[in-house]
């Protein structure tokens, strides 16, 4: 990481803003992005007390011209880009006959177009340092689950994005990562769209069982690092990875069985 630069969509709070501490402790240079000016000078604040190689872009991804200027910014700062880590993403509850159609409009907008606005530019930039293109999924993004339709479906579009992007970018050796997160610590008062397309909160994370943010970050690292393709957070993780693409309706089984598990994680 030491001398590279770094930008990191959705750094403000949560997953993005870890990473992006972990780049810095790492020696890289930080260019940080969300939609809320408060909460990116607050993350501003945390990197400056590690170094002074930092900038935020306040803009909304899921605009062209808004990913256009946020790798714009980078370049004229920094004068190179060696990672994009496409983290900015919304995630969604309710069951698929409760939905309102615009619930999936707001999401892909924000998850995949949010990562497809700042991909397109910065492959050129990434062609010349051989850097890297990583995208942060979920789980979620294996197999479709009850009440996350809309987030599950815009999950999974990232892998064949992620493909794609691997084997057309194969002659200019550009490393593309998919990172597969588990269930982890939220920020409190983090929202979700509602079936309606209203926004509700989430309920707090405090489970053992939940992933920090700090140790997804790690990993993320470590997937740059060894310029691996997929990583794949948590054991049950692991296991869904191997069991749904071989086992699908034991796996369907399975979630039925515990369908109520699934609800209530959900909230």
């Amino acid at each position: 990481m030491d001398g590279k630069v770094a930008i990191i969509t959705g750094s403000s709070r949560g997953i993005g803003k870890a990473i992006a501490i972990d780049f810095a402790k790492k020696g890289a240079s930080i260019v940080l992005n969300g939609r809320n000016e408060v909460r990116l000078a607050e993350a501003k604040a945390e990197i400056l007390k590690i170094h002074n190689k930092v900038i935020t872009v306040c803009c909304d991804v899921s605009q062209k011209e808004a990913g256009e200027q946020l790798i714009n910014a980078a370049i004229d700062k920094f004068g190179k880009l060696d990672i994009l880590v496409n983290n900015v993403g919304v995630s969604s509850r309710g069951k698929v006959a409760d939905l309102n159609p615009e619930v999936f409009e707001s999401v892909f907008s924000s998850n995949l177009m949010g990562t497809v606005n700042p991909t397109i530019p910065a492959i050129p930039e990434l062609r010349k340092t051989q850097g890297s293109i990583v995208f942060i999924s979920s789980l979620a993004g294996i197999r479709g689950l009850p009440v996350l339709s809309a987030y599950c479906s815009s999950k999974m579009a990232l892998r064949a994005i992620a493909e794609s992007i691997r084997i057309e970018e194969k002659e200019h050796n550009i490393h593309v990562g998919l990172i597969y997160v588990g269930i982890t610590q939220i920020e409190h008062n983090k929202e979700a769209i509602a079936s309606d397309g209203s926004m509700v909160i989430l309920n707090d994370r405090d489970n053992k069982k939940v992933q920090s943010t700090e140790y997804v970050a790690r990993q993320v690292s470590k997937n740059i690092k060894k310029r691996k393709f997929i990583t794949t957070l948590t054991r049950i993780g692991k296991i869904n990875a191997f069991m749904a693409p071989r086992f699908p309706l034991l796996v369907e089984r399975l979630i039925l069985k515990n369908l109520h598990k699934f609800e209530e994680k959900s909230k």
